[in-house]
């Protein structure tokens, strides 16, 4: 099922059919007029930055006649078909999801389910079938567009039912700000005032889904540009690190970055599923130099459960905490310390051997 569907999507760019005389500037992308969101502006995006697509017009209305005429429609008319370029979601019988992935597609999620691989292969230069590619693929909807998926399906990260039965509260507002809200904020207020010509108004509404659909653009661009550019070289610089951790330590919980810093966490996590490592033989710490260069200190950081949680899977020692320089030293017993974090999540020394020894101290404490 997963091969199907990826094979489908990644040769949709190929299948697309202009105007009879071929010209990309005939292309027109039809999308619902009124108050617009996060997906239908990411979904217009994405599809510019194709080829085919590049010089493509817009169309926002809900008339059918007139999305008729358009060679691409997301988010409006009631239709879900690829062959056809029609990429709604709001139908009663749409159930869609990104393949190995439970959440169901929004408009952005289904213009990246049959584009996202051009787009990548477009960045990398690779072709659509090759590893990296997918991986980068799979990395970018679980990290950016799946949560624009859930923000427009009405879907909570977490199971509102779970987190009243287990008593958990909000503890404080973050503003309400997201993807989804970004884009929101800059449709016109209930009090804006509007041109009379409807002519006019739908022009400065139109204006206004531009300015949204370039403002999340950038956003996917600079993803798309991290993912591709910076995320995916560390891959194999960690995978490197990760077959020589039994070097620094016997049950392989000590990770060496011997060159310099990159990405790391993602990485990690995925070698060891892969590779399925049990419980004592994970990466406690891993330690990087802070700069690419022979006299850098060294940093030594502490591994998270999962990599947006501020809970590691063993801080360093609570006796460390918040301790500097040489009342870090007296402490730990390990000449060169700069600073333990407060948390326990990260520390420093002037030295590798410094770091590597604190890791040593770490592991057994």
């Amino acid at each position: 099922m997963f091969r199907a569907l990826a094979k489908m999507a990644e040769n949709a760019a190929k299948r697309l059919k202009t105007s009879s005389d071929g010209s990309a500037g005939a292309v027109t992308i039809g999308t619902h007029n009124g108050h617009f969101h996060a997906d239908e502006a990411l979904a217009v995006h994405m599809l510019r930055q194709l080829p085919t697509y590049a010089s493509a017009s817009l169309v926002r209305t809900r008339d059918p006649a007139l999305l008729a005429t358009c060679h691409t429609v997301v988010d409006v008319g009631g239709d879900y078909d690829a062959s056809r370029h029609r990429y709604d979601h709001h139908q009663r019988t749409f159930t869609t999801t990104f393949p190995e992935r439970p959440t169901k597609l929004s408009s952005a999620g289904l213009v990246y389910l049959h584009f996202g691989r051009a787009l990548v292969s477009q960045k990398l230069g690779q072709d659509e079938d090759s590893e990296e590619v997918g991986v980068v693929w799979r990395k970018i909807y679980e990290s950016f567009i799946e949560a624009l998926d859930a923000h427009d399906n009405g879907i909570s990260s977490y199971d509102p039912d779970a987190l009243a039965a287990a008593g958990i509260e909000k503890r404080f507002s973050n503003g309400g700000f997201n993807l989804g809200a970004m884009v929101g904020r800059l449709n016109l207020n209930w009090n804006d005032a509007l041109p009379s010509d409807p002519v006019e108004a739908q022009a400065a509404e139109d204006a206004r889904f531009e300015l949204a659909s370039r403002r999340i653009g950038e956003e996917f661009d600079r993803d798309l540009a991290y993912y591709t550019s910076a995320w995916l070289p560390a891959r194999a610089i960690v995978q490197a690190a990760y077959a020589k951790r039994n070097e620094y330590d016997a049950q392989g919980r000590v990770m060496v970055l011997e060159g310099q810093a990159v990405p790391w966490k993602d990485h990690l996590y995925a070698l060891e599923e892969e590779q399925g490592t049990e419980d004592g033989n994970k990466v406690l710490y891993v330690l990087y130099p802070e700069k690419p260069m022979p006299d850098a200190k060294w940093r030594i950081q502490a591994v998270p459960v999962t990599k947006d949680s501020f809970q590691s899977r063993k801080a360093l020692p609570e006796p460390w905490r918040g301790a500097r320089d040489e009342a870090l030293d007296e402490i730990t017993g390990v000449p060169g310390g700069v600073f333990v974090h407060a948390s326990g999540f990260i520390g420093g020394n002037k030295t590798f051997e410094g770091a590597k020894a604190l890791a040593e101290k770490a592991c057994s404490f």
